[in-house]
């Protein structure tokens, strides 16, 4: 089994650089799905509110015979809940969905800057009380971008640990990644091949032919060499061990740098703008 290296979070939370993602795999096919990763060696399952599958994870992970402590478990608050008194509802309905006691790291799934008056301020300090009494290990956000980001610093007492933000070739999103570094912030990327559109690019390929990996291998170990956490998602069982073989080889200085030379900037994006996204959930 290949071993993934360990990122180390506030919080006093260890988590597997490599995770397992779950966003838009049915709730019929959740626990099959993530139990197939845990047989193949993930430890890190992402998944949030409003993917609806929160249970079937906590089924999957039953299933593998594994300990709850043995694997961490990420999920996100749904952007219906924002205000406080129903964020703290909807996380005691994650932990129960979970069945468990605590998560390993919970996310502010959006920022929704234009919608509840603009303040995701008061929904961060109600993560920091779940923070404060255990039952969230660690806490970040997902989708921020550096202005959201810089009004937590000023109005609150918690950094985030993670920052879970669409990054790929195409959209390599430097500027929010370069934040996070430079305040201690853990940059997760979803989307890390672009929804499969970076997979038949000629530079990806001409560097997964000379390397004899797949492109998938070559993208998600691009992610991982620059540091990031990554979340591939497939109910494929051969993909899903593919994408877990990335630790046998290494890209060197000149094929990162072409990797990273793909950016097309915000015409890159697969998803909404957080400055604009504005969805909630019927």
């Amino acid at each position: 089994m290949n071993k993934v290296p360990a990122i180390d979070i506030a919080g006093g939370v260890s988590i597997p650089q490599l995770g397992f993602g779950v966003f838009q795999i049915d709730p019929s096919q959740t626990a099959a799905a993530v139990r197939a990763a845990l047989d193949i060696g993930y430890r890190h399952i992402d998944t949030a509110e409003m993917y609806g599958n929160e249970k079937e994870v906590a089924q999957g992970i039953r299933d593998a015979g594994l300990d709850r402590a043995g694997v961490s478990v990420t999920s996100k608050l749904n952007n219906g809940f924002h205000k406080p008194d129903d964020a703290r509802r909807a996380f005691s309905k994650t932990l129960e969905a979970l069945d468990s006691d605590y998560v390993d790291l919970f996310l502010i799934h959006w920022p929704l800057p234009t919608l509840y008056g603009g303040d995701f301020v008061s929904t961060w300090k109600v993560l920091e009380e779940f923070a404060r009494d255990g039952r969230a290990r660690s806490i970040g956000v997902s989708n921020f971008q550096t202005a959201h980001l810089a009004r937590l610093a000023a109005e609150t007492d918690t950094v985030p640990a993670v920052n879970q933000i669409e990054v790929h070739p195409y959209f390599t999103n430097e500027e929010v990644r370069a934040y996070g570094r430079d305040h201690g912030i853990v940059t997760e990327a979803w989307s890390p091949i672009a929804q499969g559109k970076v997979l038949d690019d000629p530079v990806i390929n001409r560097i997964a032919d000379a390397r004899g990996k797949s492109p998938a291998q070559v993208v998600l170990r691009w992610h991982i060499q620059r540091g990031d956490v990554v979340f591939p998602k497939s109910i494929s069982p051969d993909r899903m061990k593919s994408n877990f073989e990335l630790f046998d080889f290494d890209l060197d200085g000149s094929e990162m740098d072409a990797i990273s030379a793909m950016n097309k900037g915000e015409s890159g994006r697969t998803g909404p703008n957080p400055d604009t996204f504005s969805h909630v959930p019927d």
